[in-house]
């Protein structure tokens, strides 16, 4: 039965491999990157953002051309009776002759306007949509970092599966080994039968943790597919240099000076904070009048009756909205409120992103003091599996000692490979929240 659950497990876990190896994938964390970028859903909605702030922008701009309208009609009538009237010169009236048959009638007009002056209006409006626009534009590179730092991460869990896999199928290698010897020092009746249920047993668990962790590595490789835009059958080899990323921590005050420099998301946020009072000072040029210069061209034409032609006209045309002086008042309060309300935000996110440093550079020097205590305690565990196993040998130790110290061995041997793994994501959540950055996607 023990035999028919290694094969089993044996041939599962090869079909796997056969079937995400059918096309594997080397990949840099650079290359990812640059992959993930160009394949991310989320900065191809950033970009149809800044698409659409443009548009706005360009909008607002196009206020300042010329307004021309064109109307004209055709009219079909039925037998209308005319009856002209003019005054000759000694003041009376009358009409003569028979009254003309009018059965349709036509006109034609055109109007400019050009805007002179608008309260300031036009200006303030091209004014808040550039701010917009730049800051769209910012919004777009704060969500590419997020995007860079979510490949980074899930780069570096890949990768940690994959190990795990390496590890632990290394391991069970050695504890089926063990079995075999076990089992023939059994058979020569060298060896207790419980002795050889232990390592059995060992080697059962050993199995079922590296179910576990091949089932973490597919996962994490289905994931990693999708945030590259890859095949879902792709296998990723990632490139185990990634840990080899030099990590020189600056002083808290510097990353902290750095944000608030550097940071897209707060200067995005102080453009919006500009275009809304730019918005307020738009609201406010409702008060003011309109200045335009105006100009037109007429033409009628009713048969048998009169023409116009070459009606051209000309001026300055002057526009004031009286109730602008009590209705606008609540709309200058709705814009200076949110101006307030971006104020305050302000003052949260200033808070927010002190509070992120802090937090990413306390992680960084925890990970690298994991990082430094998890490489002693693979050379301990090193160090107490080889003096064990002597002890074993020479019959000082028990099979048990054996067993735990090959587990130990185990587990130190993962906890430093995930420590190292895990300062990479923590200097680079660093760089993140401060604004910096220091992985060159060119590569």
């Amino acid at each position: 039965m023990k035999i028919r659950t290694g094969i089993i497990l044996t041939l599962s876990i090869l079909l796997a491999g056969k079937a995400m190896g059918q096309n594997q994938k080397p990949l840099s964390l650079p290359d990812a990157i640059n992959l993930g970028i160009r394949n991310s859903h989320t900065l191809a909605g950033s970009q149809a953002r800044i698409e659409e702030a443009t548009a706005a922008l360009r909008e607002a701009v196009e206020r300042k051309l010329p307004d021309v309208k064109l109307s004209g009609s055709y009219l079909r009538l039925n037998t209308a009776n005319f009856d002209l009237k003019s005054k000759d010169n000694s003041g009376g009236s009358g009409g003569s002759g028979e009254s003309p048959k009018v059965s349709q009638a036509m006109y034609g007009i055109v109007n400019a306007s050009l805007p002179i002056y608008a309260g300031g209006k036009i200006r303030y409006g091209i004014e808040s949509s550039r701010y917009l626009a730049e800051a769209a534009k910012l919004d777009a590179d704060n969500d590419r970092e997020e995007v860079v730092q979510n490949i980074i991460e899930a780069y570096i869990n890949l990768y940690k599966a994959k190990t795990a896999v390496e590890l632990v199928k290394e391991n069970l290698l050695q504890s089926q080994q063990r079995v075999k010897d076990f089992s023939n020092l059994e058979k020569n009746g060298l060896l207790a039968r419980n002795e050889l249920l232990k390592a059995e047993l060992q080697s059962s668990n050993t199995e079922l943790t590296l179910l576990d962790v091949q089932n973490n590595w597919q996962l994490a490789n289905v994931n990693m597919d999708l945030m590259l835009g890859l095949p879902e059958q792709t296998e990723i080899i990632p490139d185990s240099s990634v840990l080899d990323q030099p990590i020189g921590p600056k002083t808290l005050e510097e990353y902290v000076t750095a944000a608030m420099t550097n940071r897209k998301d707060m200067a995005a946020l102080d453009l919006h904070k500009k275009s809304a009072q730019s918005g307020v000072k738009s609201t406010k040029a409702e008060l003011y009048p309109s200045l335009a210069l105006t100009g037109g061209y007429i033409a009628a034409d009713i048969p048998n009756v009169f023409s116009v032609t070459n009606a051209l006209n000309i001026g300055v045309g002057v526009s004031y909205n009286i109730g602008s002086l009590w209705k606008s008042k609540a709309k200058v309060q709705q814009a200076e409120a949110r101006v307030k309300q971006i104020t305050a935000n302000e003052a949260i996110l200033n808070d927010q992103v002190k509070l992120q440093v802090n937090k990413s550079y306390l992680d960084l020097l925890s990970s690298q003091k994991k990082v430094e205590v998890n490489a002693k305690a693979v050379e301990q565990a090193n160090e107490n599996y080889r003096i064990t196993k002597n002890k074993y040998n020479n019959a000082l130790a028990t099979t048990t000692d054996l067993l735990d110290a090959d587990v130990a061995q185990l587990q130190a041997k993962l906890n430093y490979v995930f420590s190292k793994a895990d300062a990479v994501v923590a200097y680079n959540k660093l760089l993140q929240v401060a604004g910096l950055t220091e992985i060159n996607t060119n590569k």
